[in-house]
């Protein structure tokens, strides 16, 4: 316990960007966060400070050196622990009345009941075949799911119940597949699927290597992540979360925003029709940085 905890105290410097019954709100919800590693670490961390009062929280990995470079809680003393509980010992000094529930693998299984106790699931995984099953269930439970896009820039997306699923609005090649036989073949075109949304809809390409990304994309290289883009996302990710437990409107919706820190300018998707236009050259660029024929 830290000696003189209270509630109260813990929050006060809340009031006023939220009233006391918003404050009291909070304290009641409960926030499903699927990987507490990059962005789901970093948003878990900002809503566990706004004083969300509940948490269901998962991850399968352990800290690694590699995620020292971004991921909130990955730190000298948390290599080689299991990343779900390194982040709940965290949660727990810095609000010791937080209730959390602690999963690794078992929480697909796990998912639907989660689902219905939980309408807001931040996603902070980048495993599509797990992403499938989560958007799919929380639709049928009637939850929203709070995510970002594979982009340099930061971004944020919030897909409601009655919102198409992204397999559905990027094409992804999954549409009718049970999750759990994704080939790696489906897993590499539905990242070209989002990959390629990204750039048609950002300007992400002016901020990155693209000898680097056109490795990445082509499955050669390890996922590029830098802190300043992974923070920044999941502290967008936990303001859409704040947003929907005290039901105030954001602007964000399923298609989502990349907040360009670079000019500065907030880049939300292109009209369709330009979308359309634009797609064959964005196609041609992804090929040619990938080595694709």
């Amino acid at each position: 316990m830290i000696p003189g905890f209270g509630y109260d105290g813990f929050t006060t410097r809340n009031i006023g960007f939220v009233s006391e019954a918003e404050q009291a709100v909070l304290r009641a919800a409960t926030v499903f966060v699927c990987g507490v590693g990059g962005m789901g670490g970093s948003a878990f961390m900002a809503l566990v400070r706004a004083g969300i009062g509940r948490f269901v929280i998962a991850d399968i990995d352990v800290f690694e050196i590699s995620n020292l470079n971004r991921q909130v809680f990955a730190n000298a003393s948390t290599i080689g622990r299991q990343k779900a509980d390194a982040a709940a010992e965290a949660a727990r000094a810095i609000n010791p009345g937080i209730e959390l529930e602690v999963l690794g693998a078992e929480w697909a299984e796990q998912l639907p009941e989660i689902a219905r106790r939980c309408k807001v699931i931040v996603n902070g995984m980048d495993d599509i075949a797990a992403g499938l099953h989560l958007y799919r269930t929380a639709k049928l439970a009637d939850a929203a799911v709070i995510d970002a896009y594979m982009s340099p820039l930061p971004s944020v997306i919030v897909v409601r119940p009655e919102d198409p699923r992204p397999e559905e609005r990027l094409g992804f090649p999954t549409l009718g597949k049970d999750w759990r036989t994704i080939s790696e073949e489906d897993r590499r075109a539905a990242m070209l699927c989002e990959v390629e949304h990204v750039m048609l809809h950002s300007r992400s390409r002016h901020h990155v290597d693209l000898a680097i990304a056109g490795e990445v994309a082509a499955g050669r290289r390890s996922r590029m992540s830098f802190a300043p883009m992974v923070i920044t996302t999941g502290m967008m990710m936990a303001y859409e979360a704040i947003a929907l437990i005290l039901a105030k409107p954001t602007g964000t919706d399923c298609r989502g925003w990349f907040f360009n820190p670079h000019r500065p300018a907030v880049e939300k998707p292109l009209p369709a029709p330009l979308a359309a236009l634009l797609r064959p050259f964005v196609r041609r660029a992804l090929r040619k940085m990938t080595g694709a024929p």
